[in-house]
């Protein structure tokens, strides 16, 4: 059994301020730091130190070979990834106020311009029972997801950040759907404060779907069918909330991938996400299973 992350790579630049920028206004930043970033090298990283080999398939600029570099030392297969000679690395632009909130500006770049030869050759060595996990920052996500369902691969689907992609997908195809209650609520055109219609509706619409609804401080919830089952979510002191969604989602794969219960599953990766949370970064972090466990 293998694991792929075919999704994106970002250099992330870090700014913190008293309060995020308005129209029309200009503000000086209080720091400035540069960390390696993308929902989906957050998530190999995050899959890779909850203890599964995992490759990533993706694509970068030539500006952007440090990324390799800092997932090669992670012990992550980088060998699918594709240096694109035209396109610079995506990047993001990352505003933390004083109350540790995050807003995020996103340059896809190389994410969003894979051209259609490799996506022909990514899927070659993977076959049925095999895990692929996508998010929404590359493009032409919904054939991946076709092609890797064709296969007989089981599919987990992160729709961040929400985009009319999404809407294309066919979800039929997928396995896994895990998302939060602003990206549930574009999807099902109900109030994302109405956490129990959320519910009920990812409920209806993916009656046939494992389903995990995150719901940040709150904790989350496990929909497939009639059964749900709510997770608590840990307090720890809040430095930087960005990366940990991306923490939870590849300790709670991982831990699928290992043949866990949903329960114990959901539980461990509300653990990593609450550890996430207390150091600046994204990919820097997210914690390692060892630290977990204890």
């Amino acid at each position: 059994m293998k694991v792929l992350n075919f999704g994106s790579l970002n250099i992330d630049y870090v700014y913190e301020v008293d309060n995020f920028v308005k129209k029309g206004e200009t503000i000086a930043s209080k720091s400035m730091q540069q960390f390696v970033g993308g929902k989906g090298l957050n998530q190999t990283v995050a899959l890779k130190r909850a203890g599964v080999n995992v490759a990533h398939a993706g694509s970068v600029g030539k500006d952007g070979s440090f990324l390799l570099d800092y997932l090669s030392n992670e012990g992550i297969d980088t060998s699918l990834i594709y240096i694109n000679p035209d396109v610079k690395t995506g990047h993001a632009i990352i505003q933390i106020d004083h109350s540790h909130d995050n807003c995020i500006l996103l340059y896809g770049g190389a994410n969003r311009a894979i051209p259609a030869f490799y996506f022909d050759k990514i899927l070659h060595t993977y076959q049925a029972g095999d895990f692929i996990v996508l998010q929404n920052e590359i493009n032409d996500v919904s054939k991946i997801i076709e092609q890797a369902h064709e296969k007989g691969m089981i599919v987990i689907y992160n729709p961040a950040p929400m985009n009319e992609d999404a809407k294309q997908v066919n979800f039929d195809f997928v396995d896994y759907l895990i998302l939060n209650e602003h990206e549930a609520s574009a999807l099902l055109n109900i109030d994302p404060e109405n956490i129990s219609q959320l519910i009920e509706g990812l409920a209806r619409r993916f009656s046939n779907k494992h389903i995990i609804l995150t719901l940040g401080e709150t904790g989350s919830v496990y929909i497939h069918g009639e059964r749900i089952y709510r997770q608590k979510a840990y307090r720890a002191p809040v430095v930087d909330t960005t990366g940990a969604g991306d923490t939870f989602i590849g300790f709670f794969v991982a831990s699928i991938v290992k043949g866990k219960t949903i329960k114990i599953s959901m539980d461990i990766a509300s653990r990593a996400s609450s550890m996430a949370i207390s150091k600046k970064g994204a990919a820097p972090s997210i914690p390692y299973i060892a630290d977990i466990d204890e």
